[in-house]
């Protein structure tokens, strides 16, 4: 073997001892927190602080349990239009990890949590199409809630009574949780000819806020 040859080895040995250590070196990249970034086809609402439609970084997020989510009712975001009033509907991630929310919470008025349903169930208004929303520990997603007034339609068929609390499944969830709501309710199930006193949209990013479309 030549003194060049052995120059050429060398020279070889020592380049793919530096590609060996690069390999093993480590890993620099970005974290996402908060709940992490968009993943396609998880819808186009744009992001708000501690939620974001469905997360990415890392394994999924799990859907939030009923124990991992309380509900509240925003009357001061509240609006009305045609004989109806429009609530928003918080729900707060209280767990110590990031979940997520897709699709329409089940709602229904009670006069008390230990009470029976009063009326219809909510019907699901088809205005915006469902999307993951991700909420981080402490994150904030809303469904806007349409309430008719109880007065349009006539006593024999509404039964009016004072409903207090909402009776809440979030989405794809079988254990209710319950809303404060003091509001004039039907009490018997309105005949299907006479639509429903609730309607209810489908889960997004954020807290309600007044004006805003469902």
């Amino acid at each position: 073997m030549t003194f060049a040859t052995r120059q050429l080895l060398g020279a070889a040995a020592l380049l793919a001892t530096g590609a060996v250590t690069a390999a093993c070196g480590p890993v620099h990249g970005n974290t996402a927190s908060g709940g992490g970034s968009s993943s396609p086809g998880a819808g186009t609402a744009p992001a708000s602080p501690g939620s974001s439609p469905a997360a990415s970084s890392g394994a999924a997020a799990s859907g939030c349990s009923s124990s991992a989510l309380t509900a509240r009712v925003d009357l001061a975001q509240g609006g009305a239009a045609a004989g109806s009033v429009y609530v928003p509907i918080d729900f707060t991630n209280t767990s110590g990890s990031a979940c997520t929310m897709d699709g329409y919470p089940g709602v229904s008025f009670v006069r008390s949590p230990a009470g029976g349903q009063l009326g219809n169930p909510a019907s699901r208004n088809p205005a915006a199409a469902p999307a993951m929303v991700t909420l981080a520990p402490g994150g904030v997603a809303h469904a806007i809630l349409q309430v008719a007034q109880a007065g349009d339609f006539s006593q024999s068929a509404c039964t009016p009574v004072t409903a207090h609390w909402l009776k809440i499944f979030p989405p794809n969830q079988a254990t209710a949780i319950y809303a404060q709501y003091d509001v004039q309710a039907c009490a018997a199930k309105l005949p299907a000819k006479l639509g429903s006193q609730l309607a209810v949209y489908v889960v997004r990013p954020g807290a309600g806020k007044a004006g805003h479309a469902p």
